[in-house]
């Protein structure tokens, strides 16, 4: 009987350990501002197959990612997120899709571009 057990065990674990072998979690910069702009943002990132979750951050504009890398990679999100009109550090929107963006979820692309520079920065 405790072999039996230990054997449906064990292959429980395997099978879970199969399951989740691809899964891994991302986290990257998004700018955005609001409530619209969470759920916009989360549905692109979910729109990309391979994607489990998503959850961006208000206050830190940071999204959190949940994927299988055996299906998706990470560009593809940050693409998809680019074409929903929201700015990452590697793609950028679409002057045209940001300007349709509600006017409360247009972000300063001035000050998120020199947040992002190196002016003044010494190496």
């Amino acid at each position: 009987m405790k072999a039996k057990f230990f054997g449906l065990i064990t292959i429980f674990l395997m099978t879970t350990a199969v399951v989740f072998a691809g899964e891994k979690t991302e986290k990257f910069k998004v700018y955005g501002n609001c409530g619209m702009c969470e759920k916009r943002i989360e549905k692109a990132a979910k729109s990309v197959d391979g994607v489990s979750a998503a959850d961006w951050d208000k206050k830190t504009k940071m999204v959190e990612v949940t994927l299988d890398d055996s299906k998706t990679d990470v560009h593809k999100v940050h693409m998809a997120i680019a074409k929903a009109g929201h700015d990452t550090k590697m793609h950028k929107a679409k002057d045209e899709v940001y300007n349709e963006l509600p006017g409360c979820c247009q972000y300063d692309r001035a000050a998120e571009e020199k947040a992002e520079s190196h002016d003044g920065h010494k190496h």
